[in-house]
């Protein structure tokens, strides 16, 4: 049986919450399921109408198409989602250049099919604790080019500048990920406002600390704002074994 909690939180700094989160245990059209973090940028209103409204269009595209491979159906949904979310900024000078990430995921019996853009992360807690995404952003190029080590990536000044989003460019490309999954996995999504305030090795304690699935999330998202706080906070916990616990 699948066990899902998910929560936003505006965070200690920021006046709005930009971020977005959706969570369906339910099929969505040809998925069993559907989960989906989204952090918006962008103007005053601009970041947190692009993360709802490209999570909305992401949503219905799925629920509409006949396509069953989950990898393509994300792509194409994403894509979707990019030429909708220009077309409003164009049509708005108050949304003008705004755009967000977008990581999501769907459990088709023990494979996890995940979709990213951006910085939102999903992690695997299992065995051993895992991101499964890649970042696209400034600080990761730099720590693939030896410029810069993944601790200090942390902390760096650019470290919230991203090199890929929807709404940001005519195309965008968002890279797919296949796992298989194994009793007593634990998944992780969340925006920056998480990974940016807790070390991995934190947050890995928190998901095997023996709580609940909403206990779990909760206290993320407590230890991130006891941690400063500094940007808005998304989670999304998936238990998708938790029968057989």
């Amino acid at each position: 049986m699948l066990k899902t909690f998910s929560l936003t939180d505006i965070g200690k700094k920021r006046s709005m919450n930009q971020d977005f989160v959706y969570s369906s245990e339910n099929p969505v059209g040809n998925l069993p399921n559907l989960f989906i973090v989204a952090d918006g940028m962008g103007g005053h209103n601009g970041g947190g109408f692009a993360s709802a409204y490209a999570v909305e269009v992401i949503r219905e595209y799925i629920e509409n198409s006949p396509e069953a491979d989950p990898g393509k159906l994300f792509s194409e949904a994403i894509s979707d989602a990019n030429s909708k979310v220009r077309v409003k900024a164009a049509e708005n000078a108050e949304l003008s250049g705004m755009g967000t990430t977008v990581v999501m995921a769907s459990i088709l019996d023990d494979t996890l099919y995940v979709a990213n853009v951006g910085d939102s992360r999903l992690y695997v807690a299992g065995s051993e604790f895992k991101q499964i995404t890649v970042d696209h952003s400034y600080v990761e190029e730099m720590i693939k080019a030896g410029q810069l080590d993944r601790e200090s990536a942390r902390t760096h000044e650019k470290k919230n500048i991203i090199t890929r989003a929807v709404g940001a460019e005519e195309t965008v490309e968002c890279d797919i990920f296949t796992l298989k999954l194994n009793p007593g996995d634990i998944i992780l999504m969340c925006s920056d406002g998480l990974s940016n305030m807790l070390e991995d090795s934190a947050i890995a304690l928190i998901l095997k600390s023996g709580r609940d699935t909403a206990g779990r999330a909760e206290e993320l998202v407590r230890a991130a704002n006891e941690n400063g706080g500094k940007d808005n906070i998304a989670v999304v916990v998936i238990e998708p074994f938790s029968e057989q616990k």
